[in-house]
């Protein structure tokens, strides 16, 4: 099962000014969706940063998706990015091989 993963950043939240510097990211909220053809899984959240003075520090107009896409991974750790992984790919696999399915009534065909 040959499956694509995306994961993207769909809103950023920012503390107009923290640890002397202005629109500091401080929550995003992400998106992971997989396809494999005619099927596709999903997950979504919302992860929260802190900043500190002295920290190092990406002016917000200078962000790029895949600098804060590094982030939310890096504070949601490997084991959950797995885990997410894990669950876009059981939800393609679901709708590719339904674990349960409607049948007809025997007695109605």
């Amino acid at each position: 099962m040959s499956i694509t993963s995306t994961w993207m950043i769909t809103k950023m939240e920012c503390l107009p000014r923290s640890g002397g510097q202005a629109d500091v990211v401080c929550a995003c909220d992400w998106t992971l969706v997989a396809y494999n053809k005619n099927y596709s899984g999903m997950v979504y959240g919302s992860v929260g940063f802190t900043y500190a003075a002295g920290d190092l520090f990406i002016p917000y107009e200078s962000l790029t998706e895949n600098q804060v896409i590094d982030w939310v991974k890096e504070a949601l750790g490997s084991e959950q990015v797995t885990a997410y992984e894990a669950s876009v790919a059981a939800q393609i696999e679901a709708q590719m091989n339904p674990p349960v399915v409607s049948k007809p009534l025997p007695w109605a065909v």
